[in-house]
């Protein structure tokens, strides 16, 4: 027959040897515990934190623990939901050994997936504003495309234009003319 507590016991003490900074005695009976797992650092020195409660039931490890997520940061709901699959998926394969480094261990290579995709994610929208200001640029410096239409359109405004001007210096001239007639017969 299995002896359950010694078995829990052992595994208490090589996880709280493993993780001393991390790990929280909450409860002896039942035995519950934390043990905070931390992503590798991600750009600008963000982390994912998890902090998990786990909590053995009488036939553990032949049962599955408990767990919860007890604290976190950086963590999207969506995520947090990732974690819960892995970790139910993690215990049925390790049913009947004891299981919490091996479930821990999942957690954290996650968190460190997570934080890659964060950063890939970032780069992704960077690369996309680029892209867009660089086509923003590039339709500055194209201008408008010379259709017949839009040609004769500005062919005609171009014409009223000129004819104006011609107007004003004919205007300007004869203007001119007459004040010096007018100078003329006054000096």
């Amino acid at each position: 027959m299995t002896d359950y507590a010694e078995e829990q016991r052992n595994e208490l003490e090589a996880i709280e040897s493993i993780y001393p900074d991390s790990f929280t005695v909450l409860s002896e009976v039942p035995t519950s515990f934390t043990i905070t797992v931390t992503s590798d650092a991600g750009e600008n020195d963000e982390t994912i934190e998890v902090t998990l409660q786990f909590t053995y039931v009488e036939k553990y490890p032949d049962e599955v623990p408990l767990w919860e997520i007890y604290s976190q940061e950086n963590l999207e709901d969506s995520d947090a939901e990732g974690i819960f699959t892995l970790l139910q998926q993690q215990a049925e394969e390790n049913l009947g050994m004891v299981m919490i480094f091996t479930l821990v261990t999942a957690v954290q290579d996650k968190l460190n997936e997570l934080v890659d995709e964060i950063k890939n994610r970032r780069e992704e929208e960077k690369r996309r504003k680029e892209e867009a200001a660089e086509e923003a640029e590039k339709v500055l410096f194209q201008g408008t495309v010379v259709t017949i239409e839009n040609f004769l359109s500005w062919k005609a405004k171009f014409e009223l234009e000129m004819a104006e001007l011609r107007r004003k210096r004919q205007k300007e001239e004869e203007q001119q003319q007459l004040n010096a007639a007018a100078n003329k017969t006054h000096g």
